[in-house]
């Protein structure tokens, strides 16, 4: 991959044949790219040309391991050596030491687990059991989910429509029963609220308020992230009171912990900072530092004990949901996570580095904010930091600070003005102050184009 006319001939058939996420063939190649990566260590990544540049994102927050680990790909061949995938009927050692293991790791009853093969597939198999689970008591009439406004819960079919995202009039008509309740995100609260424990009492007040609005004996579940990505956490509050107001109609409360398991946010689940156990909770990414697909929707026992029974069988069959390969790296991967503390070394590394970018917001008036709490970091951009107006579309920030970035060595995503932060788990200070200081330059250069002051 060193010869130039191998990489040219490369990035033609990706632009010939290459459907990417959330990307334009065309202007890729008017852009010279798709850039391709080939090595990884730890937080870096090395592209066909020789480049190399520290990954800021942690793949989509999921390299939680960090890159290169030989271990892991060791027991990923050990396995496959050993046994590839499994008869109709049966199961293997593998995947019944990781669920052993996660209902070790989860908090209190949640023991029962369910592996699919990424996390959309986790949080629709939750939905699916809640709606499934008040059918098994009688409550046929409960299918509605609510979620919460700028959430992202996956791609698939139905919890697409979770979050209100924008774009997706393409897939019209939506997912019947999907409910929109506030983000608690103090910093956009949609009260106004003066306090973040204000913003949290009116969110989960509002949760409640949407479930009578619509009537409780229709409402399934409440599925929400612990800690949305890019945003501050909420105040300790309003879990507490969601989980209330769930036991209170009878809602399953569903955690999407795909982006915040496995040490993200400083714990090993981040519903561990408030103190609240859910119905169902759902797991990917950080599972198997994205080695290979695995997730996993793992519920509490009272909910799974619904399902016992020949007549009870949650119906539901994926061809690779606790594939034994994937099962082998998942387990060697959290022995990795946790032999190198690496859940305490996302706490400290997570407040050094949100004390560096608040240090960084003082010098720049376009940062409006940074926040967040572990390797789960986000900044906010505006033009105005009182008013918090954000920056009209035409002067393309996010576009040409991702850009400047890149210019730095730093691959860093920003879109409508935000980016979130979820680099390896493995980063270290010397890391941090490396990223940091592309960011002061990049903004610091971007302000002077727009003579900010």
């Amino acid at each position: 991959m060193t010869i130039t006319s191998d990489i040219d001939s490369v990035r033609q058939s990706a632009l010939d044949h290459l459907w990417m996420h959330n990307s334009d063939w065309t202007t890729m190649a008017e852009e010279g790219g798709p850039p391709i990566m080939v090595s990884g260590d730890g937080v870096r990544v090395t592209d066909s040309e020789g480049n190399v540049w520290i990954d800021a994102h942690g793949g989509y927050a999921s390299v939680n391991a960090g890159y290169g680990h030989a271990a892991i790909a060791e027991a990923m061949l050990d396995q496959m050596q050993r046994l590839t995938y499994f008869p109709q009927g049966t199961t293997t050692v593998p995947l019944i030491r990781l669920v052993e293991k996660l209902g070790e790791l989860a908090p209190n009853s949640l023991e029962r687990v369910w592996p699919v093969s990424g996390g959309s597939e986790a949080n629709e198999t939750a939905v699916k059991i809640a709606r499934a689970y008040h059918k098994r008591r009688g409550d046929s009439g409960r299918y509605k989910v609510i979620s919460r406004r700028g959430s992202y819960h996956g791609a698939t079919g139905g919890v697409m429509w979770m979050g209100a995202s924008s774009g997706l009039s393409d897939f019209e008509p939506a997912m019947p029963g999907m409910l929109y309740a506030p983000q608690p995100n103090y910093y956009r609260c949609e009260f106004n609220s003066d306090t973040p424990s204000e913003c949290a009492d009116r969110s989960a007040k509002a949760v409640e308020e949407l479930i009578l609005l619509h009537n409780p004996d229709t409402v399934a579940a409440f599925i929400g992230e612990p800690i949305a990505s890019g945003l501050a956490p909420p105040a300790e509050e309003y879990w507490q009171m969601v989980r209330e107001i769930c036991d209170r109609y009878g809602v399953v409360l569903i955690a999407d912990e795909v982006v915040t398991g496995f040490g993200r946010t400083g714990k090993m689940f981040a519903m561990e900072h408030f103190g609240v156990v859910p119905d169902i909770m759902n797991v990917a990414k950080g599972i198997t530092s994205s080695y290979l697909p695995l997730a996993a929707t793992i519920s509490s026992t009272h909910i799974a004990d619904a399902f016992a029974g020949e007549d009870n069988i949650f119906r539901q069959a994926l061809t690779f949901g606790g594939h034994p390969v994937t099962a082998a790296v998942a387990l060697k991967n959290i022995e990795i996570i946790e032999q190198n503390d690496l859940v305490g070394n996302s706490e400290r590394m997570g407040t050094y580095f949100l004390d560096q970018l608040n240090e960084m917001k003082e010098r720049h008036p376009a940062v409006g904010d940074v926040r967040g709490v572990g390797l789960l970091l986000g900044l906010e951009l505006v033009s105005d930091r009182e008013s918090k107006a954000p920056f009209v579309d035409s002067l393309q920030v996010s576009k040409r600070l991702t850009e400047k970035m890149r210019d730095r060595g730093v691959i860093m995503r920003f879109s409508a003005d935000k980016v979130t932060l979820g680099p390896p788990l493995c980063i270290t200070s010397d890391d941090i102050d490396e990223v940091v200081l592309a960011m002061d330059g990049a903004i610091g250069e971007l302000e002077s184009e727009l003579s900010l002051r």
